[in-house]
């Protein structure tokens, strides 16, 4: 095995004192459905909705009102698909999210008028946590395979909220812990000043990445390009809401733990290195890098974010019963391979899947307005599901057989 070093530059050796050649910026890769498509996607359907309902004569589709509600709609879904990113990346998966996050709100409701709702608050949570130690635990310690491990803590999960609740539904009666649910998930907050800080901040760091790789003579990259159209569309947001903007606490909930997940797996050691461990555990490995804590960290995220789904969903109910969130977790992963996240490890991206997120709920949405059944949006949303993870396939066979 022979190693070699590499200078930083491709120039041949006798060429160190020239200019380095600029490398050329792979455009229609970058651009190309499976980098893009989820965002086409979205940008295409909001279009026309919008039109379809002016044409309807109804109420302008493009409201913030319309807007902000579609989103409050997808914010527990959202948050739980940005988790199932981080599983998926980890080369992992989890069926039982919507499990816990059943179990979690049961215990909430359960508790909260004897001993308190943000006693309860920590009771569930330490329930979800202890629901991912345990698939992580069985999954990296036993061997057997995420699928059918979490298949099966679906199941149990599920039939532990059947026995807690006997069957029947569950209510907060207390006004203190109803009073504290409203505080904690009910009303709007105006973010406008943290959306035009943000904004600024995204656009001139997005900038200052982009010059400096044109001054590295390197291409561009897409995080450079998302980081200016993000912030250019949080201004232009503010700009036409005349600087206020109020959105829905869930929202809001789910932006910071977007925000905090895209920036741990874009900008740190953590993050790389859980793209590492999806991609080759093997190598990851050897690299020194403990595989085993990484997927038991990703599993423990999943499960604590499917808990705090769980009590937001409580919260917003002020009760439970004992069917509620069923079939959640398919939604959540279909968010995630609308976004383009691998079922096979080392590849995702969590504002992707939010992305496509918000484009299911965009969907449903949209079947409101046009009065179509309930068969027909499972009909086409399974059809999107299908589409889009074979453009991701497709696109993914010919990115690998192009030369490098």
């Amino acid at each position: 095995m022979s190693l070699s070093l590499q200078t930083g530059t491709d120039q041949p050796a006798g060429s160190m004192g020239s200019e380095p050649k600029l490398q050329r910026t792979d455009w229609r890769r970058m651009f190309s459905l499976r980098e893009m498509g989820v965002y086409y996607a979205l940008l295409l359907l909001v279009i026309v909705l919008s039109v379809v309902t002016m044409y309807l004569g109804r109420a302008n589709y493009l409201s913030l009102l319309n807007i902000s509600n579609v989103m409050y709609q997808a914010s527990l879904t959202a948050i739980m698909a940005v988790a199932m990113t981080v599983i998926l990346i980890s080369g992992n998966f989890d069926l039982s999210v919507a499990s816990v996050a059943a179990l979690t709100a049961v215990v909430l409701v359960g508790n909260a008028d004897a001993i308190g709702f943000w006693p309860a608050v920590a009771l569930a949570m330490g329930v979800a946590i202890a629901a991912g130690l345990l698939n992580g635990a069985i999954v990296q310690f036993v061997g057997i395979n995420a699928f059918i491990v979490t298949l099966g803590t679906m199941t149990a999960l599920r039939g532990l909220v059947l026995i807690y609740t006997d069957g029947h539904s569950l209510s907060v009666d207390s006004p203190e812990a109803i009073s504290a649910m409203k505080a904690l998930e009910t009303g709007r907050i105006d973010v406008g000043f943290i959306i035009i800080a943000v904004g600024v901040v995204l656009l001139g760091v997005g900038v200052v990445r982009l010059i400096r790789a044109r001054e590295a003579s390197k291409p561009i990259t897409p995080i450079a390009l998302t980081m200016i159209a993000a912030g250019s569309c949080f201004l232009a947001l503010t700009w036409t809401t005349g600087g206020e903007l109020f959105l829905p606490k869930p929202v809001i909930y789910m932006a910071i733990f977007t925000a905090i997940v895209w920036f741990t797996l874009t900008f740190t050691m953590v993050g790389r290195r859980l793209y590492a461990v999806g991609g080759n555990p093997e190598a990851a490995r050897l690299s020194g890098i403990s595989v085993t804590r990484y997927k038991l960290m990703a599993f423990v995220l999943c499960s604590a974010a499917a808990g705090f789904a769980g009590i937001l969903f409580a919260s917003r109910l002020r009760s439970i019963n004992p069917a509620g969130m069923t079939g959640a977790e398919l939604t959540v992963i279909a968010a995630a391979i609308l976004g383009g996240t691998s079922l096979f490890g080392g590849a995702g991206s969590v504002i992707k899947t939010l992305a496509g997120a918000l484009l299911l709920y965009t969907l449903t949405n949209g079947f409101n307005i046009l009065n179509l059944g309930a068969n027909y949006q499972g009909l086409i949303e399974g059809i999107v599901v299908v589409v889009a993870a074979a453009i991701y396939t497709v696109g993914g066979k010919h990115r690998g057989s192009a030369p490098r």
